[in-house]
């Protein structure tokens, strides 16, 4: 080889609609071979490490871009450990092993908007071209990027509506095709981890299984999914997406948040749905709502990288949450002790399970647990049971969604939560307060999504709702007081 164009994989595992592979590969000069690389970084400030679903599914998703990527000749190397060193020191090391001229290796990716993540890629940036190499980022995750859409003033937006005006009058990129397959490279497996030794599965013991029947990660079967929801989806999404015992949403938030389809790519797709079915197009333009949805919950961290820990709306600083004594990823332990503790750890550990009393919001619980996945209409309703009803943290419940969701986005799990809380951008208003069996009547009539969910017969309730809202409003009056 004459030349080497490395490509640094992160949350965009596909080979079609990926600017940096295209750009990269579409170098052909003799002798100038693509290689891609994924980096699972764990230990770089302000990177979050996965959840324990979001792992499951990395492996596979993993182990089906090899397959891809193996198809256009480009090997795929795995590294572990901080991404600013790793990835420049792989380039050095090319070079020494192949015995070429810094300038002849270019490292290209798509870029990311996680400060922790920013952070890397400007180091790494500036490694790879002290080095004497090349480095060239591209836009390739997001519709726009967070510092295109703007209002007037060239300030971001921090409401919704006029946030998705502003955006469709933006011109979109168009999509690109998967490259044409390159000549074949030397073997590259000396430079890389085996998947297998990251330990990615859970083991013992191994509660995938659920997982398993419900998902399967990759680039094929998330174009397969996106041509039913054109097809089959689309038409009654309007009115079916509110109905968890039915098929009638995308099911692609775990295809978006890894990748395997870009925003893009989606976007066009329900374009297509437009000119025909006047039912189809409607439920195109909901769900292009949708993805615009995920391009503002970007926006927002973009702006607000600590949006995990901290509340947007400051005075929500004052409000009283309580905390549970147990150990959540990215959550310190420890509530205020006292002899109210133990129900509240009781209460968060009954809701963890599905447990609560509510049917619908056990049956949430428990299809979570199973299937790495829950209908948004009943992630809301169970937030809202978590936060206002109990009145626990909803830091507390947002981490255990990043545990145990397949589907774990670190704009959207964030923004979403703080959106029911009604401490975030464009939030819920506090006082609106999701009634579980009100919730159940009029989205679950029938009692379908429950019955494959939720036991027979669950426990009694363990808290009681109009008293438990009542006293939520006392403590947001509280907090409007302590904050004047």
């Amino acid at each position: 080889m004459e030349g080497i164009n490395l490509v640094w994989f992160r949350d965009d595992l596909r080979t079609a609609d990926h600017p940096a592979l295209a750009a990269a590969m579409a170098d052909r000069r003799p002798g100038v071979r693509t290689i891609a690389v994924y980096v699972l970084d764990e230990v770089s400030p302000e990177i979050r490490p996965l959840g324990a679903a979001a792992k499951w599914w990395l492996h596979h998703g993993l182990a089906e871009l090899h397959g891809q990527l193996a198809r256009l000749n480009v090997p795929l190397l795995l590294l572990r450990g901080p991404g600013a060193s790793m990835v420049p020191d792989l380039a050095g090391e090319l070079c020494a092993s192949l015995a070429l001229e810094p300038e002849s290796l270019s490292v290209f990716w798509n870029r990311r908007y996680g400060s922790g993540e920013r952070t890397v890629d400007t180091e790494a940036k500036n490694r790879i071209r002290q080095q004497g190499c090349t480095a060239t980022s591209s836009a390739g995750t997001l519709l726009h990027e967070p510092w295109t859409v703007q209002t007037q003033e060239g300030q971001h937006y921090k409401v919704f509506t006029p946030f998705y005006n502003a955006l469709q009058r933006l011109p979109l990129r168009p999509a690109l095709p998967a490259p044409a397959a390159q000549s074949p490279v030397p073997d590259m497996d000396t430079h890389g981890d085996a998947l297998g030794d990251w330990e990615l599965l859970p083991t013992v013991p191994d509660w995938s299984a659920g997982l398993a029947a419900a998902w399967e990660p990759g680039e094929e079967a998330a174009h397969s999914r996106l041509d039913w929801v054109l097809s089959e989806v689309a038409a009654g999404y309007p009115s079916g997406r509110d109905l968890p015992g039915r098929d009638g949403t995308s099911r692609l938030s775990p295809a978006l948040r890894w990748g395997h389809l870009s925003p893009v790519q989606v976007w066009e797709a329900l374009g297509t749905l437009a000119p025909g079915d006047a039912d189809a197009a409607e439920g195109a333009r909901a769900m292009m709502r949708q993805l615009a949805w995920r391009d503002f919950c970007w926006n927002l961290l973009y702006h607000h990288p600590r949006m995990d820990t901290r509340n947007i709306r400051a005075e929500f600083d004052n409000f009283d949450w309580a905390w549970p004594a147990v150990d959540l990823p990215g959550v310190e332990a420890g509530g205020a002790g006292g002899p109210g503790q133990e129900l509240i750890d009781a209460n968060f550990t009954a809701w963890c399970r599905g447990e609560t009393g509510f049917a619908l919001v056990d049956a949430g619980m428990r299809q979570l647990w199973e299937t790495g996945w829950m209908h948004n209409r009943v992630r809301m309703v169970v937030a809202s049971l978590l936060v206002k009803n109990l009145g626990i943290h909803w830091r507390a419940g947002e981490a255990w969604f990043w545990d145990t969701l397949v589907d774990a986005d670190a704009a959207s799990n964030p923004a979403n939560w703080q959106w029911v809380a009604g401490c975030g951008a464009d939030a819920a208003p506090y006082f609106r307060v999701f009634n579980p069996l009100l919730q159940q009547k009029k989205f679950d009539p029938q009692g379908r999504y429950i019955a494959q969910h939720a036991p027979a017969l669950g426990p009694e309730p363990i808290v009681d709702l109009p008293e438990s809202r009542r006293a939520a409003l006392e403590a947001y009056e509280q907090m409007k007081a302590d904050t004047r």
